[in-house]
């Protein structure tokens, strides 16, 4: 007997050069007429004027027009408290913190969402949870997937290269969770969704055919990052994204003095955890090289000791979660790798 999976995509979906000037004409078409806009405090001019001049131009009334600073749930829970009634949609413009603060908002006041990355830093902008601050550590927590998401290749293509990167450290980190999640499967039984897990590999591979920073390589990226969000939704977990490189990040992010790009974690960390998994390290490796990873790595190396230390806790952070740290104590393994991986070494100081 067939299992029944339903689920919810993107009905609008817009990846290509011009879409920000065409915001106001997508959200004219859904009926909008009164909006609320979440945007990145500090979001580089033009791209908050062309967002109001597309609104104007479709006679669309932003109702509420927030600065977005802080991604703690407390604050998030207070501009779901002021969202004016009259609002029909939210609309999240900018990067992860307002995405992640303008879907929980949506979420909370069964509003449809639109995101709007400005960005690719990693695969939030699509994914059904919002990472938010609770009590000082981050979490995940459930929300829905956006209605829509315009993504205007030109503008994500213009912005700092070190947010692409770490978009495409986040995007690698798929190899590494689909393999945890089928070490999972033969330790403890955990079921895997095919689909899902095929769906977010193919993302990878789509990447890899054309690694670079143009228009065509952010379309790419930008698509392969979506359908990850869509991976997530479709299993009901984080499993086809997220793996034991995400819980090094997740430890570094608690424990680091300095946390860096989520991304930018999570690549070096990919990396690290295929030598351990002994599976597609050399795809990596060359996908790094091809669009200057290491590169952007080496000039801000990380600590060492504070790779060790959240390696070794990194276990902790979901209990239940079998990953390649469930199998065996790797901390020995990492410290060796660290200290003489031709590409390893020179991340770390």
């Amino acid at each position: 007997m067939l299992r029944p999976t339903q689920i919810a995509i993107p009905t609008l979906v817009r990846v290509k050069e011009g879409a920000l000037d065409r915001l106001g004409l997508y959200l004219h078409r859904g009926g909008h007429r009164k909006v609320a806009v979440l945007v990145s405090k500090g979001l580089a001019s033009p791209l908050p004027e062309r967002v109001r001049n597309s609104l104007k131009e479709h006679a669309i009334e932003p109702v509420a027009w927030v600065e977005v600073a802080d991604n703690d749930l407390e604050s998030t829970a207070r501009l779901f408290a002021d969202l004016p009634k009259l609002a029909s949609a939210v609309v999240g413009v900018g990067g992860g913190k307002a995405l992640d603060v303008a879907k929980y908002v949506a979420f909370l006041a069964r509003l449809p969402y639109y995101a709007v990355p400005t960005s690719l830093s990693n695969d939030g902008f699509c994914s059904p949870q919002s990472s938010l601050t609770v009590r000082g550590k981050r979490r995940s927590l459930p929300a829905a997937l956006p209605f829509g998401v315009v993504v205007d290749t030109a503008v994500c293509r213009d912005s700092p290269r070190i947010l692409t990167l770490s978009g495409v450290g986040d995007l690698v980190a798929k190899f590494t969770a689909v393999r945890d999640w089928k070490l999972a499967f033969h330790a403890t039984g955990e079921p895997v969704d095919d689909f899902s897990a095929l769906m977010s590999d193919g993302t990878i591979y789509s990447y890899m055919s054309n690694p670079t920073l143009d228009l065509h390589g952010i379309r790419l990226l930008a698509t392969a990052l979506l359908l990850n969000g869509i991976a997530m939704e479709i299993c009901g977990s984080s499993r086809p994204a997220s793996g034991s490189e995400h819980l090094i990040s997740h430890a570094l992010d608690a424990t680091s003095s300095r946390p860096r790009l989520h991304g930018l974690q999570v690549g070096v960390a990919t990396y690290l955890v295929s030598i351990l998994q002994g599976q597609n390290t050399e795809k990596i490796a060359k996908l790094f090289d091809a669009t200057g990873f290491w590169e952007v790595v080496v000039t801000d190396p990380f600590s060492r000791a504070e790779w060790l230390h959240a390696v070794k806790i990194a276990p902790t952070i979901k209990e239940g979660y079998y990953t390649i740290f469930s199998s065996r104590d790797v901390l020995s393994e990492v410290e060796q790798l660290l200290t003489h991986d031709k590409q390893l070494k020179r991340c770390f100081q």
